[in-house]
C-alpha cells in the first residue's frame, strides 16, 4: 500500500459532526443525454454520499428520472439547463460530461460551435453539437471554478478552454483524441517518443491542468508530479465505473485540493473494486461499486 497516499487520504476534509447543511460541499453535475441515462446517475449516486448538496442538470428525460430517485440523495436539487449558471456560480465544484453525447466529426478536427447565452442551446437539435456548445460556453465563461471534465464533455472540449487546475479524466482512447487535437504539431511528434506517463505529464503541464489517465494502472499528473495508482480488477471494466470515479473525485474536490482529490479518488475507487472482488469476484457492476465506496472510505479514513 502507498503509505504516502494513504496519509493524504487520512487528511481529507470530510463531514464534521458539528457541521451544518451546505458546509460539507456543494456539487453540480451536468451530464446525461437522450441515449445515455445511467452514466450521470452513477456519478450522482456516489457524490451524494459525500457532499451535502448535489445539484443535477440533464436533459428533461433524465431530470424526470432523478425526480423519481430523489430518495437516493439527500438535499438534491434538479436544475433545468437554462438555470445552470446560477449553480455554477454558487457550487464548489462542477462535474461535466458523464453520459453526454459526442459528435464523431468533432473528434478529428478542432470543431468550434460557440454560443453567447444558454437560450441559444434551444436551437441546437444535434446532441453532440449541444454538448460542444454547452461545455465550451461554460468553461470559457467560468474559468475560475473547479471543474472535473469527463466523457462526452472531454471529447468535445476545445483545449484552449481548459481552466487552470481542471481535472480531466480520460481513458486511453480519449487521451489519444485530446493529443490529436493539439494544434502544435511539435507536441504531437515529441509525444510519440515519450512513455505514456511522460505524455500525461507533458499534457498536464502544457494545459496547466490535472490529468488522470484511467486504465489497469491509473496515471495522474499535475504537470510537475506524476503518480501511478495500481489496483483494480476485471470487474471494473464494466460500463459506469469511470462515471463512479468522476463523481467521487468531483465530490472530494468540493472541499479538498484538486490534486489530492484526484489521487485519493483513484486510490479509493480501485480499493473499493478490489474489496468487491474479494467478495464476489468480477461479478459486480457500477452500482455495486458506488455503494461500496462509502464503506471503503470509512475504512481508509
Amino acid at each position: 500500500m502507498d503509505e504516502e497516499l494513504l496519509g493524504k487520504i487520512k487528511k481529507l476534509v470530510l463531514p464534521k459532526p458539528d457541521s451544518h447543511k451546505g458546509q460539507n460541499g456543494r456539487l453540480l453535475i451536468v451530464g446525461g443525454s437522450h441515449l445515455f441515462h445511467a452514466a450521470s446517475l452513477w456519478s450522482l449516486t456516489v457524490a451524494s454520499r459525500i457532499v451535502d448538496l448535489v445539484h443535477y442538470s440533464s436533459v428533461p428525460e433524465n431530470n424526470a428520472i432523478v425526480h423519481e430517485l430523489k430518495k437516493e440523495f439527500r438535499n438534491g436539487i434538479v436544475v433545468p439547463r437554462e438555470d445552470i449558471e446560477e449553480y455554477v456560480k454558487e457550487d464548489n465544484c462542477i462535474l461535466i460530461g458523464p453520459g453526454m453525447m459526442r459528435n464523431e466529426a468533432s473528434q478529428i478536427s478542432n470543431f468550434k460551435f460557440q454560443i453567447s447565452n444558454l437560450v441559444e442551446l434551444e436551437k441546437i437539435t444535434d446532441e453532440g453539437i449541444h454538448t460542444a456548445a454547452l461545455t465550451n460556453y461554460l468553461l470559457r465563461k467560468h474559468k475560475s471554478k473547479q471543474w472535473v471534465i469527463d466523457a462526452g464533455a472531454l471529447q468535445m472540449l476545445e483545449l484552449e478552454n481548459i481552466p487552470k487546475n481542471a481535472i480531466l479524466t480520460p481513458h486511453h482512447q480519449e487521451f489519444e483524441t485530446l493529443k490529436f487535437r493539439i494544434q502544435n504539431s511539435e507536441f504531437r511528434i515529441s509525444s510519440q517518443e515519450l512513455k505514456i506517463e511522460e505524455q500525461v505529464m507533458q499534457f498536464a503541464k502544457k494545459h496547466n491542468c490535472i490529468m488522470l489517465l484511467k486504465g489497469k494502472e491509473d496515471i495522474a499528473s499535475n504537470g510537475d508530479e506524476t503518480r501511478i495508482i495500481v489496483g483494480g480488477n476485471a470487474g471494473m471494466t464494466k460500463g459506469g465505473t469511470g462515471d463512479v470515479l468522476a463523481g467521487l473525485i468531483a465530490a472530494l474536490a468540493c472541499k479538498n485540493d484538486p490534486w489530492v482529490s484526484t489521487l485519493a479518488g483513484s486510490f479509493i475507487n480501485k480499493k473499493a473494486g478490489d474489496e468487491l472482488y474479494r467478495k464476489v469476484g468480477p461479478f459486480f457492476n457500477a452500482t455495486d461499486l458506488a455503494n461500496q465506496i462509502p464503506a471503503t472510505m470509512k475504512e481508509l479514513t
